[in-house]
């Protein structure tokens, strides 16, 4: 059972950044960067030699978790992906059956390329589709078909991959409900041998992205608020038609236990590392970022420094409202009071007892028998919500 907030010596995680990409799409804000793919090989040494130098950050306690996120992560090939995941061993005590996860595009994989990646040890993937609507693909600067997310699907299966995510974007400029609703009944038609879990992302236009500029000149037109929750609550009942389980504000399981282990560290307020340009990790309160340059931190692993462009350790009162921001993405179980208590050294009630009388109020968080966890109406407003505890 998940409970939330996670205890100090629970497992942590290890993330792990690549930052490169054949393309960057016209909406993406993340730490990635098109025709830098010379550096890479440099790239996997230096991240080999970070998880070395901070072999010791976490001493007696386990990684139940090493989740490879991007940029592009299958640009790497499956031997310098299998050598990254040689080297977190040597420098950690990760679980046997720990979960270990590569994001990938998918017109980049090929059942040769797939078979090799679970050779090495990745056993999750998680491919960005983000819609099967050939329309939408170009609106939203992706350079695949719905037939390469298809063809990765069956691939991944057939290479042995049991745990398969795929990655949705709604809201996106010119998609209709029509649209949206046939992604997701393409998806479930596909039955067991299609992924076990969903992750179904509202588009956000962020600052210094080419779709903020093209849509502060008029030229792209965002769907509202409005619209974007009727995607969002077609989905909620089509996946729930189907029994699919809502564990999280923006994913499905098809099973419960197929749920994403990694990503629960983090909305449990967990401990993890953050490996790479750009990566950033929480260990014991302490959060450190890293450069986000390659280059820059390629040079500090080089010159035998630790790549942290800042360090930040997090003072009780902004860690308490954060174990509620993150905890209560949690739809099925919700902050727990008897672990908040044990992480936080004061009880629920006790610091936040004002703020929930006012959510239950509302009607936007519910008692379990347990905790607190956000209703169906706060839900829709969970970022009004978690507003309340920050």
């Amino acid at each position: 059972m998940i409970i939330a907030p996670a205890l100090p010596d629970a497992p942590f995680g290890i993330y792990i950044h690549v930052p490169f990409c054949a393309h960057i799409c016209p909406y993406c804000d993340f730490n990635t960067y098109a025709g830098k793919e010379d550096l890479v090989p440099r790239y996997v040494e230096a991240v080999i030699g970070e998880l070395r130098m901070r072999t010791g950050e976490l001493p007696g306690r386990v990684a139940e978790t090493v989740y490879f996120g991007g940029g592009t992560p299958s640009m790497l090939t499956p031997e310098q992906i299998g050598r990254i995941l040689d080297a977190c061993r040597a420098s950690y005590d990760i679980l046997p059956e720990a979960e270990i996860t590569m994001e990938a595009n998918p017109n980049g994989l090929d059942a040769a390329r797939l078979a090799g990646y679970r050779s090495v040890g990745v056993d999750r993937l998680s491919i960005g589709a983000q819609t099967l609507d050939r329309r939408g693909l170009r609106t939203l600067g992706r350079q695949h078909e719905a037939t390469d997310v298809l063809d990765s699907v069956r691939m991944a299966r057939e290479a042995g991959f049991e745990r398969l995510n795929l990655d949705f974007i709604f809201g996106w400029p010119g998609q209709s409900r029509e649209i949206w609703r046939s992604d997701i009944e393409r998806v479930l038609a596909l039955g067991d041998d299609g992924p076990d879990h969903l992750s179904l992302y509202s588009l956000i236009v962020e600052p210094g992205t080419p779709y903020a500029d093209a849509a502060a000149r008029g030229i792209l037109h965002i769907p509202d608020d409005d619209a974007t929750a009727d995607l969002y609550e077609d989905a909620i009942a089509m996946l729930a038609a189907a029994g699919w389980d809502h564990y999280e504000i923006a994913n499905w399981a098809r099973k419960p236990d197929r749920y994403s282990r990694h990503n629960v560290i983090y909305w449990r307020h967990g401990d993890y590392l953050g490996i790479g340009a750009g990566a950033f990790g929480t260990i014991r309160g302490t959060r450190a970022m890293n450069h986000l340059l390659p280059e820059t931190y390629i040079a500090a692993i080089e010159g035998s420094s630790l790549p942290h462009s800042n360090i930040e350790t997090l003072d009780e009162e902004t860690a308490r409202g954060e174990t509620m921001m993150l905890g209560l993405r949690l739809l099925d179980v919700g902050v727990d009071a008897t672990s908040f208590g044990q992480r936080h050294g004061l009880g629920l009630e006790t610091h936040f007892g004002e703020q929930i009388a006012r959510m239950l109020e509302l009607g936007m968080l519910e008692r379990t028998d347990r905790g607190v966890r956000l209703t169906p109406r706060g839900m829709m407003l969970a970022n009004d919500v978690a507003a309340a505890f920050l």
